[in-house]
């Protein structure tokens, strides 16, 4: 046997959770690939990455330890999503990755926030790359506040590999959201791979397999990534007026339309459908809605737009 087999290079990963989120979103919903990222797919992407940059055979390159850090609603914010999120954990439990969840915080304007999450993904990194000894300790993340975490780290010999993405997207009041990785960030790594250039100009296996292509397993594919932009709790004499009416129709790039003879023209994004995945959605199907209006693209249109903020589907 060859002597070189027996040295493992071993691999951590690490996410944040809301960054890849996104990055999900952002390939069903707005790429033209129309598919989620297969985590097990980006697992063996990466191990073929050191493979390559470190002139060693695939064999060797074995992913030791992964975790997954991520802000998250609490079970009654969640309502019947419950399920998907388990679903989720599920998936995540199967590639042998760690969950770790703060709660979410509301800020003054009620919009969920993550506090925290950062600063536990590099304590726990720095923590397991001493204990752990990794060789490539991979970060899958966009923000410069990593920046220190990845100097550390080349203080113990572990080098960072960095997963990004630059890329745009919508939101949910249908303007466009631009990513982009931090600059400081890709200097100080040891090998920085920017995704959406790969994925664009390459198709090769371990790019296509980055994908869930199943269309006969849409159900579990649906459920991989559960959207949990949701609202918070709010008390009865406090919520807005609610409506009823059906689905006018469906995109696939993750907005819905809502037939309203009074306000038309109500859209909605795939992040506010409380009960149901947004790919089960269909045209006629009765839902309730609260509305917002969006003023600032009034006055720029000639017919007033209004934003459904809360959809959910009437059983």
């Amino acid at each position: 046997m060859n002597k070189n087999l027996l040295e493992i290079l071993r691999i951590g990963i690490f996410y944040d959770g809301y960054y890849f989120y996104k990055v999900s979103n952002y390939y069903k919903y707005e790429h033209e690939k129309k598919s989620r990222i297969s985590i097990s797919g980006l697992h063996e992407f990466i191990r073929n990455e050191v493979a390559s940059l470190t002139n060693t055979d695939m064999r060797q390159c074995q992913i030791i330890d992964a975790h997954y850090f991520k802000g998250r609603s609490s079970a009654r914010e969640l309502g019947e999503k419950v399920q998907s999120e388990r679903i989720f954990e599920d998936i995540l439990m199967r590639e042998n990755i760690v969950s770790h969840y703060l709660p979410l915080r509301y800020g003054d304007n009620n919009n969920p926030q993550e506090k925290g999450i950062d600063v536990w993904l590099a304590l726990e990194a720095y923590e397991l790359a001493i204990y752990k000894h990794f060789d490539i300790l991979v970060l899958v993340a966009g923000d410069g506040d990593y920046v220190p975490l990845v100097r550390k780290l080349h203080t113990q010999g572990t080098q960072v590999m960095l997963i990004c993405w630059d890329f745009t997207y919508h939101n949910e009041n249908g303007d466009i959201v631009e990513t982009k990785t931090s600059r400081q960030l890709l200097d100080e790594v040891f090998y920085p791979v920017q995704m959406n250039q790969r994925i664009d100009q390459n198709n090769s296996d371990f790019i296509k397999k980055l994908f869930v292509y199943d269309r006969n397993n849409a159900a579990f594919q649906n459920a991989e990534f559960p959207k949990n932009e949701i609202f918070p709790f709010i008390p009865d004499d406090e919520k807005p007026m609610e409506y009823e009416s059906v689905i006018f129709s469906i995109n696939k790039n993750g907005f819905g339309f809502i037939k309203d003879d009074e306000k038309n023209n109500v859209f909605f994004h795939y992040s506010t459908v409380t009960n149901r995945d947004y790919e089960e959605l269909q045209a006629g199907m009765r839902v309730k809605y609260t509305v917002e209006g969006d003023e600032e693209r009034s006055k720029r249109e000639a017919a007033p737009r209004f934003r459904a903020c809360k959809v959910t589907v009437i059983e």
